[in-house]
């Protein structure tokens, strides 16, 4: 009998462990999700305010993502960062990633945002669904803050990038993979 009681007990500390385990997760997801939707929603604000032809594209969009990135280069350039896609009427958000890589010129670190506009339901579901963007591209950044803006929809995107304080020069060849966080959509 004693070996029974010991052998529940120890079922029942593993299975508590593992309840606890799973909330913790559950509540770092939660915090996670919380912490790019308001990075999400500040840059998106951000952009409205400063660009009128930011908000006459965004009261036409169907959708929009931000994302929060860090791009690195020392010869060769990369970089990587999370956001959201969000559908206008509410009826989906979708957490995601981001990677960039390069070769080329370049020295420096910048942090910035890029604010996604889509103009349709198809634009915003390939983006999500396959969320490849290949880019080739001189910049040069630098100071406490900045904004680059489109003023129209080109193929049904309109992208807006903000930098935070850094510094970056660069002239380089780089892909940007945009793909679901399968973890904070709960896809796992």
């Amino acid at each position: 009998m004693k070996k029974w009681l010991c052998i529940l007990s120890a079922l029942a500390l593993i299975v508590s462990f593992t309840v606890v385990a799973a909330e913790e997760e559950a509540d770092k997801k939660d915090e996670k999700r919380q912490n790019i939707n308001e990075m999400a929603d500040e840059s998106l604000e951000t952009v409205l305010e400063k660009s009128k032809s930011a908000k006459g594209l965004y009261d036409k969009a169907y959708g929009w993502a931000v994302f929060d990135n860090l791009k690195i280069a020392v010869g060769i350039s990369g970089g990587g960062g999370s956001g959201v896609a969000v559908a206008k009427d509410g009826s989906e958000r979708t957490y995601m990633k981001m990677g960039t890589g390069g070769v080329g010129l370049g020295l420096g670190g910048q942090k910035y945002q890029v604010v996604f506009l889509f103009q349709t339901e198809e634009n915003f579901r390939s983006f999500v669904d396959k969320g490849w963007k290949a880019e080739t591209g001189a910049q040069a950044a630098g100071g406490t803050a900045g904004a680059s803006a489109e003023t129209t929809f080109h193929n049904g995107l309109a992208i807006y990038k903000m930098n935070e304080a850094g510094l970056m020069a660069s002239a380089d060849v780089s892909g940007t993979k945009y793909w679901k966080n399968k973890k904070l959509n709960d896809e796992e």
